[in-house]
């Protein structure tokens, strides 16, 4: 009985510490924290509006990586919307869905690493979504590299070859073409050099950890994401971000009209219009 109780003690110590814990490094993010976004925090009251507008305008959208977590929630908010008059899904293979066979929606197969085969699949788009991406865990350095520039890179290219005027990439907080990081540099170089391009627009998003329970999350993962659930509890952060929201927040920018052709959107821009919009 003594053991029990002293395993009883242990544990709500070791409680009351990391919610301490918790708690400082909430305030320690908080403190360097974005800086409070302005742009966005009106939209809620006309997105309705917006989306009528954009709906009447008959366009057409495209998205890579609809089989990953931000692509797949990227569609299912942008078919509730209903704002894009065909939705074109991009990848590796036909994606099966649970509902009958939704209306305006083709799949393209494709095979990456023979993109320019496929250059018909990246015609007549008028927007398009990258939720293209990987880690140097999941598929070594060379994979890595191949799949968050190369084949983000080629799409981006074919897509401008084809005719589309707007781009809009998930990419990562801290993503810098200089950094000494690997994963942050390589998502740093794509940005560059789809901004290059020249597209009419070029939205950038870089969030911060991806707040998801993933299937075949690796321990470590978990465990990130975990921690950060538990600081975002606390307060809001510019180190984390439920899934849904940067999703939301990619459709909802689209209704907007960007004050420059490229436009980058931070952890906490990203979370003021996927928090703010409603629908």
């Amino acid at each position: 009985m003594s053991v029990m109780k002293l395993l009883d003690s242990i544990l709500g110590n070791a409680t009351g510490i990391f919610t301490v814990v918790i708690v400082l490094i909430a305030v320690l993010f908080n403190y360097f924290d974005d800086p409070d976004p302005v742009k966005y925090n009106s939209m809620a009251e006309d997105t309705k509006t917006l989306e009528e507008n954009f709906r009447q305008q008959n366009k057409s959208c495209f998205i890579l990586g609809a089989s990953g977590e931000t692509g797949r929630m990227l569609l299912q908010d942008l078919l509730g919307r209903n704002i894009f008059s065909k939705i074109t899904l991009i990848g590796r293979r036909t994606l099966t869905f649970e509902d009958k066979a939704i209306e305006n929606l083709v799949q393209e197969v494709v095979d990456f690493e023979k993109l320019e085969d496929y250059a018909a699949s990246f015609q007549g788009h008028d927007v398009g979504y990258c939720c293209l991406g990987t880690t140097k865990a999941k598929a070594g350095t060379e994979g890595f590299i191949r799949v968050d520039h190369d084949y983000v890179l080629k799409s981006a290219e074919l897509a401008k070859a084809g005719g589309c005027a707007e781009f809009h990439l998930e990419s990562s907080r801290g993503a810098d073409k200089n950094s000494n990081f690997l994963y942050l540099k390589v998502k740093g170089q794509v940005e560059a050099e789809i901004e290059a391009l020249g597209f009419d627009r070029f939205s950038i998003y870089r969030p911060g950890v991806l707040l998801v329970d993933r299937q075949e999350s690796r321990p470590a993962e978990w465990l990130a994401r975990k921690f950060f659930g538990a600081v975002s509890a606390v307060c809001s952060t510019a180190m984390s971000i439920p899934i849904q929201v940067v999703a939301k927040a990619m459709a909802s920018n689209t209704l907007l009209q960007p004050e420059q052709k490229t436009e980058i959107l931070e952890n906490k821009d990203i979370a003021s219009l996927g928090k703010g919009a409603g629908q």
